[in-house]
């Protein structure tokens, strides 16, 4: 008892660690993504028309990138360095899977990023102006590529592909590498991180240039910068519609707790609605016999279509996952009826001890023993991380903070489409500057995209809880044993360290936004 007690303690302190520095983490990193490509976009303007004030305008935006480039930097190594620290049995089960596409990320895209962006800051008058376009177009490719293999790291984990699992070593082992690239989760994962950060960028320079509306101060810098950023964000806006749309199928296909835990469904339905605004019956569990909702707008028949392109397809919600019996469709097209989670905890169960068997066998040199225990192995494998699991509910998810989460990313990104569409004719119109409320609105926006991404990042990581990989390792199994203590203290040591990292940020940009773009000379 007192074992489990400590490791629950260890798990769930090694979760908050990783939750801080990932959320800390991801304050700088959008901004980056997205702004590297609008500092590309005017600067090109710039060589295009050899007008200076386009130089003035690129140079500003490049310092507000560099700021928030270093800092996002540091918060990232500490995280990958969690992976070994706090979560040492996961390095250990998937580590020559997992680690591929960081080392990539590490040896290709961040050599690539770091230098052209050393570059692009110091060889404004060492270089032509096409060579060094070239290189602030390199660096804003390079910080994309990196976070693509990021995410395909990330969605590997929310959908283990091109792997197999060698009973020899207790590892799983890459079996086909452009399976894990091109993994349908990862590629859409990719892509709708990405386009959320150019999203939020967007959002930030519009927000920033109307500061200096407000305060009467560089107009035709902040009109051409708001031109730019709009243009830039409704177009993101579109992508980001698309790709939310493929990832909203492929939850209900990879990871339909996770879809039913984002609308709050315990019950399934035939032509289920997609909830529009609702609220969660409070202290509502599992087969508990409430109502989902206390109250509750849909649109009859989306989530259907959503998770299953079909207006009429059955989406099964939470006691249907946890009892199971409803019929689906595989990954082959072929119908099964789905089985229980305590059966899948059973069958987990008898995988992992098949694998000690196996090992057992092995060291006795009993070859018949060892294939029986591993053909035992391989036939239960895929609920190998369900025999870690003490009860079906564990694989039900925090449904509340999903549910909002999910309602405030969807509002918000619906409000961001607004704010560039207004932005646009404003601009055009030539009314930015009368319209002062309108400018307090963009201004605003920025600490609500700031929300409406990390909500993004809890639907995603909180909703497929308890699994570290999906239907492959849980937590549990995941954390590293180390005393909790030891965590705890490097939990808050880090909450200070990455607190007065985003202060002195925050300071740091703001002085530099109210100097505003430098004069250049002549």
């Amino acid at each position: 008892m007192i074992d489990s007690i400590l490791t629950s303690s260890v798990v769930e302190w090694s979760r908050l660690q990783f939750a801080l520095t990932a959320i800390f983490h991801w304050f700088f990193v959008p901004l980056t993504l997205g702004l590297s490509f609008m500092i590309a976009i005017m600067e090109t303007i710039y060589v295009k028309t050899g007008n200076e004030f386009w130089k003035r305008v690129t140079k500003f935006w490049m310092t507000i990138f560099g700021i928030n480039f270093a800092i996002g930097v540091a918060t990232g190594i500490i995280l990958e360095f969690e992976f070994g620290t706090n979560w040492s049995n996961y390095s250990w089960f998937v580590g020559d899977i997992f680690g591929a596409p960081l080392a990539i990320e590490g040896i290709l895209a961040f050599f690539m990023e770091s230098t052209f962006i050393a570059i692009m800051f110091f060889g404004w008058n060492k270089l032509s102006k096409r060579m060094h376009l070239s290189a602030s177009w390199l660096t804003a490719f390079g910080a994309n590529i990196s976070a693509l293999w990021i995410l395909v790291a990330n969605g590997w984990m929310q959908y283990p592909a091109g792997m197999r699992f060698n009973p020899d070593t207790a590892r799983n082992e890459m079996a086909n590498f452009w399976e894990v690239l091109f993994s349908p989760v990862a590629i859409n994962k990719f892509f709708h991180t990405v386009t959320s950060a150019y999203v939020l960028a967007a959002i930030a320079v519009i927000g920033i240039s109307a500061w200096f509306l407000l305060k009467k101060r560089e107009k035709e810098f902040a009109k051409k910068s708001i031109i730019i950023a709009a243009t830039f964000g409704l177009f993101s806006s579109a992508a980001l519609l698309w790709t939310g749309d493929g990832s909203a199928y492929q939850v209900a296909q990879k990871q339909p707790m996770k879809l039913a835990a984002m609308e709050g469904l315990y019950e399934g339905k035939t032509s289920a609605g997609l909830s529009v605004i609702g609220m969660i019956t409070p202290g509502k569990e599992y087969n508990d016999g409430k109502d989902d909702y206390v109250f509750n707008l849909h649109i009859p028949g989306f989530l259907s279509f959503l998770g299953y392109r079909d207006f009429n397809a059955f989406v099964p919600g939470i006691n249907n996952l946890i009892e199971g019996g409803y019929e689906y469709t595989d990954e082959n097209g072929q119908k099964q009826i789905a089985i229980p989670v305590q059966e899948k905890i059973e069958r987990g169960r008898f995988s992992i001890a098949a694998l000690a068997e196996y090992k057992e066998a092995k060291e006795k040199g009993d070859e018949a023993a060892a294939a029986d225990a591993r053909r035992r192995l391989e036939a239960d494998f895929k609920y190998f991380g369900y025999g870690y699991l003490s009860n079906p509910t564990d694989i039900i998810p925090h449904v509340p903070l999903t549910f909002y989460s999910f309602r405030i990313m969807v509002g918000l990104g619906i409000f961001f489409i607004l704010v560039f569409i207004l932005a646009l004719w404003a601009a055009f119109k030539q009314k930015l500057e009368n319209k002062r409320w309108m400018l307090y609105v963009f201004l605003w926006s920025i600490p609500l995209v700031y929300i409406a991404s990390q909500c993004g990042w809890i639907v995603a990581e909180l909703g497929r809880q308890p699994w570290a990989i999906q239907d492959l390792m849980p937590t549990v199994a995941a954390v590293s044993r180390i005393d909790a203590g030891a965590v705890m203290t490097t939990f808050f040591l880090f909450f200070a360290l990455f607190t007065i990292l985003l202060i002195a940020e925050i300071k740091i940009l703001l002085t530099q936004i109210k100097k505003g773009p430098k004069i250049e000379n002549s």
